[in-house]
Formats: structure tokens, sequence, C-alpha cells
């Protein structure tokens, strides 16, 4: 290479005008205008129109018309300003050209699949599928620098807390951990398998007893489950554990991390502490644990005012144990159509909701169908509470309370967005905590909300020795950080005493022999003088998409998979050879698609 750079294709100034300079990078478009050739030059820095003049160099003038998008070229060249009225305002060196002298092809290329500068039309897997030419495109590398730089920041962030960066293995053992594990065969122990790790959990808890007191690590994970916008088969979380604290502590720290990347990433001072609300209250107001603050439509209790109703669905709903509940479009009733109204019932279907009734506050007085089976005193109990006013739109669910909040909660983000109530640059942050420590499973046994390592309050732990009702409504030492409605990270408080560790096992229908078998170093490792500890994970690629503002978690991840967990550019998972097989002890069955599974 003859022609090294002396400045990237986003650095030139105004004070380098005049001055003779190598640019190195890719055809990014090219333009012949009456002899005179324009071509956008672009590298991972930004982009310099470069001009081929026979009258400034006929040699060089000559070889432009060979070339074509996507070509790597190197050029020498003098700065100039452009003329007046011709300046380029949405590029850094838009008041800018370089006329070029010499000239060096670095390589061609072949006509590309798509157009690299424009791929917002391109089919997803199409983009998957040629991802080293989708990340030449210079939005997705702004994402990844932008990742980069978080990750940075994290580093620096806890390493002057001193925090030590431990690796933890990704070859383990097979622990329950709520999804499914990827499974690594052994070739030197035939039959038996490693585990990819869903999260560092019981090495970060050994750690704590090493007594390494504050740990870090930007590690992968790997989940075999079912593939969404916001998630994928391998991920990153940024996971800490700390010895010796509360969840105070905790949090306070996590706070001033997140004040920090606002402030660098975004530009952003977040206003701390962070609000906190409990489990129970974002259940009620917003019908998730996971609530969207950017926005009100909160969500209102009327089980006690239609108790005794005559509306026979509300009423059956209430007698059945489960509760009434409603959300007032406050002040959006000429922007709500009938059709709106009705198509609340399709939308929530999926949530299996039955139905979803509504009152309209007009000047003339309400308008409903249900109105009818109110009595007075009860319309007017429901209006004050529901601070009722000529302009409002209220809507009702009835049904057991997870089917309330699933809905309602649904329905809260669907008329958000109808009525454009969100912010694009809106950051809401909040801690939820008070999480139940168990729920009941379908056989109405308890099963951990978190995992089986997550300690109860301490208030709450002579609850363990009491009646399954007493045992179900104890509260644990959980906290986990939301951000714009999508739950970001997740902790607690960790049992860090042996005999506490066991009795939620036994209370989880692990005896002791397959508490041993699946945990046996961790229950082994806390009866060493384990110290009080707890931390929290992070899901890196989903703050990532959420404060880049992008849909999907695949424009945050250099090397994403499709929803079927594939690799379109390396085509993996494939097949691999007999005697690679062999090696392994393995033979391979596949099913019909009609055999039972």
């Amino acid at each position: 290479m003859r022609l090294r750079r002396t400045h990237t294709c986003g650095a030139l100034r105004e004070s380098d005008i005049g001055t003779s300079v190598i640019l190195n990078g890719w055809v990014g478009s090219y333009r012949d205008h009456g002899g005179v050739t324009f071509i956008d030059l672009y590298d991972r820095w930004g982009m310099t129109q470069i001009v081929f003049d026979p009258e400034f160099s006929s040699e060089a003038h000559t070889i432009a018309h060979t070339l074509r998008n996507q070509f790597t070229i190197a050029i020498r060249g003098e700065v100039r300003r452009r003329p007046e009225g011709m300046e380029n305002p949405s590029i850094e060196t838009g008041e800018l050209d370089v006329y070029v002298r010499e000239f060096e092809l670095l390589n061609t290329s072949k006509t590309t699949p798509f157009d690299v500068l424009h791929t917002s039309s391109v089919h997803a897997e199409t983009r998957l599928k040629y991802r080293y030419l989708d990340l030449r495109n210079p939005e997705l590398q702004k994402k990844m620098i932008f990742r980069s730089r978080a990750a940075s920041l994290i580093r620096s962030y806890l390493t002057e807390l001193e925090f030590v960066e431990v690796e933890t293995p990704i070859l383990g053992r097979s622990t329950p951990e709520g999804a499914r594990d990827y499974l690594v065969p052994s070739r030197v122990n035939p039959g038996k398998f490693y585990a990819l790790p869903q999260s560092p959990q019981l090495y970060k808890q050994a750690l704590m007893v090493s007594g390494f007191d504050r740990y870090f690590q930007i590690a992968k994970c790997f989940r075999d489950e079912d593939l969404r916008a916001d998630r994928q088969p391998e991920f990153t979380q940024v996971d800490l554990e700390m010895s010796f604290i509360n969840s105070d502590d905790i949090m306070g720290l996590l706070e001033g991390l997140f004040s920090t990347l606002m402030r660098e990433l975004k530009g952003v001072e977040l206003q701390l502490p962070l609000p906190r609300i409990s489990y129970q209250e974002a259940m009620l107001r917003y019908g998730s644990d996971a609530p969207d603050l950017r926005f009100g439509l909160e969500i209102t209790d009327i089980t006690d005012i239609l108790a005794q109703t005559g509306f026979g669905v509300f009423r059956r709903a209430i007698d059945q144990g489960g509760c009434v509940r409603a959300i007032n479009l406050k002040g959006y009733s000429e922007e709500l159509t009938r059709k709106d109204l009705d198509a609340m019932t399709p939308f929530v279907k999926p949530y299996r909701g039955k139905g979803v009734a509504w009152i309209r506050m007009n000047e003339s007085g309400p308008q409903s169908p249900i109105i009818k089976f109110f009595s007075e005193e009860e319309a007017q109990h429901l209006y004050e509470r529901m601070d009722a006013q000529v302009g409002d739109v209220i809507i009702f669910l009835a049904d057991t309370q997870k089917i309330v909040c699933n809905c309602l909660a649904a329905l809260r983000t669907h008329f958000a967005k109808r009525l454009k109530l969100i912010r694009d640059d809106a950051f809401a942050f909040t801690w939820v905590v008070d999480f139940p420590l168990f729920e009941k499973d379908d056989d109405g046994n308890p099963t951990p909300v978190h995992h089986p390592f997550t300690a109860p309050k301490a208030e709450e732990l002579h609850k363990l020795d009491q009646s399954p009702e007493d045992v179900i409504s104890i509260i644990s030492d959980a906290y986990d950080l939301v951000l714009n409605g999508s739950e970001i990270g997740g902790g607690s408080i960790r049992i860090h005493d042996h005999a506490t560790q066991q009795k939620i096992f036994s209370l989880l229908g692990i005896d002791e022999q397959e508490a041993k078998e699946k945990f046996g170093f961790l229950l082994d490792a806390l009866q060493y003088g384990a110290p009080p500890h707890g931390g929290l994970a992070l899901g890196l690629d989903r703050i990532m998409m959420l404060l880049l503002g992008t849909d999907s978690i695949r424009d945050v991840i250099a090397f994403p998979k499709t929803q079927k967990a594939t690799d379109m550019m390396t085509e993996a998972p494939n097949q691999v050879s007999e005697e690679q097989l062999e090696e392994l002890s393995i033979e391979v069955f596949l099913m019909d698609d009609d055999e039972d599974e």
C-alpha cells in the first residue's frame, strides 16, 4: 500500500483547507457532472466528498471512470472549500472537498446484494446473511461504537470502586435456572455433558466465599428459549456481586453507574435517587412488574365499589375471587372513535381477556352499554374514584387478577402509543422492590419468583417455619431495575447460611440428595464462613437497545441470531461429520414431524 492515510474520512475541517492529505476508504456513491467526477469516500469515522477534476489531474480523472460502489481506494489530494451554496450540512466535512492528485486502487468489489448505505428496506435475513456488509453501514457502526463506549465506562466505573473483574467458566454443569441449557458433550468423559452458563450465579457466590468482596464481569450467557425482538440465545450481562452490604448499597451503586452512563452517553442528568415502587403497587397501578413511567394512564381498582353490582360479568368475576379495574383515558374522548373502543376486545384476546367495557363521558352525560346495570350509588362512587369528567373515556376489565393485570398493562401501552403520549427522548428509570419470594405453580406448590438463592427479608425469615399460606406471603430481598417498561437488571441479597438454603430447598421439594447433586459445591462453600452478600445482573444488550431507541436487539449485537436461533452468515448450527459424532460417543436420531416429542 503506497498511499497510507494521514486523516480519516470524518476528520477534515476548515483548518485543513489548502493542505495535502491522504484518505483511505470505500466508494459510497459516484456522480459524473459534466466531466468532473464526485465520489463520497467513507470509513467508520465519516464521509468526505472527493473530486476528480481533469484540470487538476487528468490521470486521476481518467481512473475515476473505472470506480464503482464499495471499491476500496486511497487518494492524495488538496483540501478546498466548497463553492458557496454547495455545502452539505448533514455531514461534518460538508464545507470541504478534496481534489484528487494521486490515486491507488486497493481492491475492487462485486456488486453488493443491497445498498450498503441505505438498508432500511432490505429484508432482515438478507442483511444478516451479509452481516459483514451490513456492519459497514455508518448507522450500524455508530451503534457498535456506542456499545463499546458503554462497556468501557462500566469497566472504569466499577474498577474505580475496587471491583475485581473475574472471568468465570463457560463450560460448567447443568443446574436448574429457569430456561433450557445449551449442552456440550464431553469427548474425554463419554456420555457426560457440560452446560453453557445461563448466568455466572453459582461462581460469583463462590467468589464471595473466596473473599474477593467486589466482583464484576461483562459475561456471555446462554439460554435455549423462544426468541423475540429483545431476546437472543446468547446474550451479554454486566454481572456483579458484593459482600458485607445490603440492598440499599447495591441500588445506590447502580444508580451512580447509570448516572454516569446517561451523562456520558446521552447528555442526560438523572435525578437521584431513582424512584422505588413495590411489586404489589406496580401490579396494581400499572399491571406489570416492569412499569413504564413515561406516561400516566394508571390503573385503579374498583372491585369494592362493584362488589354487589347487578352487572353479571363484573359480579361473577368478583364472586370467583377476581377483580375489576379501570383506566381513565383522561381528556381523549374526541380522539378515540367507536372503532378504537370496539377493537379493545380482540386486542386483549391473546392475554386471555374476554372483553373490555367502556364509558364515554359526554356533555350530555355518560354513554355506555353497561351504565344501565349500575345503581346510582355505584355510578357516583365510580365516577368519583376515577375522577371522571367530560371528555374522558373509562375502560374496564374484570377477571382474575393475573388476567386483568396483563390485559390492562397491554392496553395502557397500546393507548399511550395510539395517543402519542411517549416522548422519543424520555428515559424513565425505577426500582421495583419487595417481590414475593415464591409463587404457586400449576399444582399449587411454591416455586421461586427469581431463583432459589434469593434471601427473604430479615423480618420475614420466621415465616419459613409456618403454614403454606405464610410461606407464599414471604417478601424477598430482591430488586429489579426498570427502564421505559423493560426490565434491564435484577438481583437480590443471597442466602449466605447453609441452614436457610437447605430450608428453602425443602420448601421447593428439593431433598438433600437432589440439592447436593445440583448445587453441592455451593452448599459446601456456604459452610466455610460465607459472608452476607448480594448482587445484580444487567442485560447489556437490552440496555443498549433502549438507549439507542432501536426496535430490535439485533441492531446492537455485531453478529446476532435470527428468531430461529440461526446465524445466517456462517450457517450455524450445522451438521457435523459422523467421525466427530463418534468421537463424542453420540448417535443422532431425528424425529418425524408428526411424531410426539
